[in-house]
């Protein structure tokens, strides 16, 4: 049962902007929480951005923090990940995350051995300088 459906990912040059969408569908739907991570080639998974079903509170990596936007519609139960002057940095697997009893600063502890209740199949995003 598909539970989280990643898209929106690319090459883009430099400075440029991406979104990513990713749609709920079951119990992944009614989530506590939903958010974004990302793996770099050679790197460990990194917490990127999450917000919460329940007040719509937001948190944010440094890394991203004024480049990136998280949002939701509701009634197509998808999240979205507005990226903007997008550096080569920003080059990874993205996965779409959704946790049933986390809030959006706790999904941050996912960035290591552990994962939250449900993990995408990630959508690459490549920032070409």
């Amino acid at each position: 049962q598909v539970q989280l459906v990643e898209s929106g990912g690319g090459l883009v040059q430099v400075g440029a902007s991406l979104r990513l969408s990713c749609a709920a569908s079951g119990r992944a739907a009614s989530s506590r929480t939903m958010g974004w991570f990302r793996r770099a080639p050679g790197k460990e998974r990194e917490f990127v951005a999450a917000f919460s079903w329940r007040d719509g509170s937001s948190y944010y990596a440094d890394s991203v923090k004024g480049r990136f936007t998280i949002s939701r519609d509701n009634a197509k139960n998808t999240m979205y990940l507005q990226m903007n002057s997008l550096k080569p940095e920003d080059t990874a697997v993205y996965y779409c995350a959704a946790d049933k009893a986390a809030t959006p600063r706790e999904l941050i502890y996912y960035s290591g051995p552990y994962y939250p209740d449900y993990f995408g199949q990630g959508t690459q995003v490549t920032v070409s300088s």
